[in-house]
């Protein structure tokens, strides 16, 4: 264990990647190397399903020669054969095709000071203790009236870190921790059963939900989905539950990544600095977030990571960028690189959120006299090339502005567009996902239904 924190192996091995990948032609070159180890249990009805630890290490070496460049990787981290390695990649980068916009990030981009933001929990728990959790999880599920028994509970925990170094004078590392609880129940019998489930997620372990509170929240939603009705088709406004509203946040980035700008196969290519939600809307991206999920101190190319507006006052203000993706768009690189050990850098988001409105949920469905309140979506209908969505859903009912019944298998259908525009947040924003949004509102979705 104490090796995942005491890095100065892998950066050893790092900068032996990067002399060799000089010494065989390369004219620059960066190297990352992770190390992780983790640990999971699944539960069923008592009994341990599956206990599983994995290790994992890989190293990475990225070459250019001029402008073409090639990846190489390999899981050995005992360094043997390093030279032959690098010798691979400067082959492989020379037979390339010539990418104008491939290359290192600028040296004035480099983060210079890396930031403690809290990422790693020392502690890593025992097989015993997960399998503790998971059972007090699937205990309190089961002792919810009307769940007649349990989908499994699980829980997990694991740490690692990675190194990356560059030629042009980058060293960067980090170590971050990532712990887990879940517990799905099914309520009702025969053909009227339900389930539904609940999770926690967290880089320490103490930031986690109680198993209790897993289970209980699991049965209790399993329960309320019991009996539901069929709508007919017709358009209403529709409240999306926290649960499921990043996904629209999760949408709008996957049309602003540099790449799909670069490609041209965005619905959002020729929006920027254009109002695509109400005034007030603000969306963020923060890689700085302490404790955050998807928080890191640099990108995958050492580029120092900043917090910023995606959507300033309903104004789309930025793409997502990499050194690649912004040299084709004749622009400078956000800080948003991502790569594993085996691939080139591509643009990637971090800890987003969509910030909060001042109405409660309940205020936001006062005047509905007919709707849809949304807590389960089915399904990956959405076109992020022309905007157009559909995808199943399941949740609730509104009259007279409170959710009534239950209801399954119906589509919902829109434009992303639209959807965007008429976007309305509560206030119950909380910090539980990579991708976090308060319930929302949009107006005018069509119910498919019978």
């Amino acid at each position: 264990m104490e090796s995942l924190f005491d890095q100065s192996a892998l950066t050893t091995l790092a900068e032996r990647l990067l002399a060799a990948a000089r010494a065989a032609g390369a004219d620059s070159a960066d190297a990352v190397a992770m190390r992780s180890v983790s640990l999971s249990v699944e539960v069923r009805d008592g009994a341990v399903e599956e206990s599983e630890r994995s290790e994992g290490n890989d190293m990475g070496l990225r070459v250019l020669v001029g402008r073409r460049q090639a990846v190489v990787s390999t899981n050995d981290m005992t360094g043997d054969g390093i030279g032959a390695l690098a010798e691979r990649a400067v082959a492989m980068a020379r037979a390339a095709p010539e990418d104008k916009f491939a290359g290192l990030a600028d040296p004035d981009r480099l983060a210079r000071d890396i930031p403690d933001l809290d990422l790693a929990d020392p502690t890593l728990p025992g097989v015993a203790a997960l399998e503790q959790a998971a059972r007090r999880a699937e205990e309190a599920g089961l002792a919810v009236k009307g769940v007649s028994r349990s989908g499994g509970a699980s829980a997990s925990g694991g740490i690692g870190g990675m190194v990356l170094l560059t030629s042009h004078g980058f060293s960067g590392s980090y170590v971050a921790s990532r712990y887990g609880l879940s517990m799905t129940a099914i309520a009702g019998d025969g053909t009227g059963m339900e389930r539904d489930y609940d999770f926690t997620s967290a880089l320490h372990a103490s930031d986690l939900d109680a198993p209790e509170k897993v289970g209980r929240t699991a049965g209790e939603r399993a329960v309320e989905r019991l009996n539901p009705r069929k709508v007919s088709t017709k358009k209403v406004p529709v409240v999306f539950d926290r649960r499921v509203s990043q996904t629209l946040v999760g949408h709008l980035v996957g049309a602003i990544n540099g790449s799909a700008i670069a490609r041209k196969t965005s619905f959002l290519k020729d929006k920027l600095g254009q109002r695509l939600f109400a005034p007030g809307i603000r969306i963020v991206d923060d890689p700085l977030r302490h404790r955050g999920l998807r928080s890191r101190p640099f990108d995958a190319e050492g580029v120092a990571g900043v917090r910023m507006a995606l959507i300033e006052d309903g104004v789309l203000k930025t793409w997502l960028l990499d050194s690649a993706t912004a040299r084709e768009l004749d622009l400078q690189t956000t800080g948003h690189a991502q790569r594993s050990a085996s691939s080139t850098p591509s643009p990637g988001a971090t800890n987003l959120h969509l910030e909060a409105g001042s109405q409660t949920p309940e205020e936001l469905m006062k005047d509905i006299g007919e709707g849809f309140l949304i807590t389960d979506l089915i399904g990956s209908g959405v076109n992020g090339v022309t905007g157009d969505y559909s995808r199943g859903a399941a949740g609730f009912w509104i009259e007279n502005g409170k959710p009534t019944y239950p209801v399954s298998e119906v589509t919902i259908a829109g434009h992303l567009l639209d959807m965007f525009r008429t976007l309305t947040p509560a206030n119950d924003l909380e910090f539980r996902y990579g991708t976090n949004a308060p319930t929302v509102r949009l107006e005018g979705l069509t119910i498919a239904g019978v």
